[in-house]
């Protein structure tokens, strides 16, 4: 009874992706009580669907579930991002030691496709998304041979989590551009199969991007509206690690 969603509306999986994009994107204000009736008529979905999108998404991290009091998004606090950054360094660093020790012909071919991806997508200007997307592809596809799948969840986890601060920072030129040319020297390194030096320098993208996300937490903005739509790369957010 007043469960089932409108006709073309989105499916479970759809409206589980459409959701986490739009809360690590900015779209809801941090501490932004979540609206069921406005959600339902934003992404078109009925009631049972769209719970259950968000208990999966309270157990992922990306929500705080209220005991009968609904969902709410989390704060961006500088203690919670110190951790994160902290686990993104040595998880990340412990996969692609492995990733290099184990990864082929074939990875090799396809770490050079999936950075000349995301060197295509950062020289067009106010695609966000794409950026964002080729972004992803090529930090999975550098730690995917790491041999351990319940590694790389957390990874993926973690970095959902980091993206949320880093798309919320103020933009940073100079930092952006470092950042981006961090991502050719990791694939000449991988390519050499300089562990010791490959590690280094992930370290220091990771720490490099978490100085600039640090500005996205409360302790270092003053407290604003929801960022609808998400932020613009030119004026918000930040590409890194």
């Amino acid at each position: 009874m007043g469960a089932e969603a409108p006709t073309g509306s989105l499916s479970a999986s759809q409206l589980y992706a459409a959701l986490k994009r739009d809360l690590i994107g900015g779209r809801f204000a941090t501490g932004q009580k979540l609206a069921i009736t406005a959600l339902k008529q934003h992404y078109r979905v009925g009631l049972s669907p769209l719970r259950e999108a968000l208990n999966r998404l309270a157990a992922y991290g990306l929500l705080e579930q209220e005991s009968q009091r609904g969902f709410r998004v989390p704060a961006l606090k500088r203690t919670e991002l110190d951790d994160i950054a902290d686990l993104r360094q040595r998880f990340e660093g412990q996969a692609l030691e492995q990733a290099l020790e184990a990864g082929g012909d074939e990875w090799e071919a396809g770490l050079l496709a999936a950075f000349h991806r995301l060197k295509r997508a950062d020289e067009v200007s106010g695609q966000l998304d794409h950026w964002e997307q080729m972004h992803l592809q090529f930090h999975r596809h550098l730690l995917e041979p790491c041999g351990s799948p319940w590694l790389l969840r957390f990874i993926e986890q973690l970095h959902d989590q980091f993206d949320r601060y880093r798309r919320m920072a103020p933009a940073n030129d100079a930092v952006r551009t470092m950042l981006n040319d961090q991502h050719g020297q990791l694939v000449d390194l991988a390519m050499a199969r300089d562990i010791a030096a490959a590690r280094g320098l992930l370290e220091e993208h990771i720490r490099l991007s978490y100085e600039v996300a640090q500005g996205a937490c409360q302790e270092n903005r003053r407290s604003g509206g929801s960022n609808e739509g998400g932020s613009e790369r030119e004026g918000g957010s930040v590409p890194g690690a």
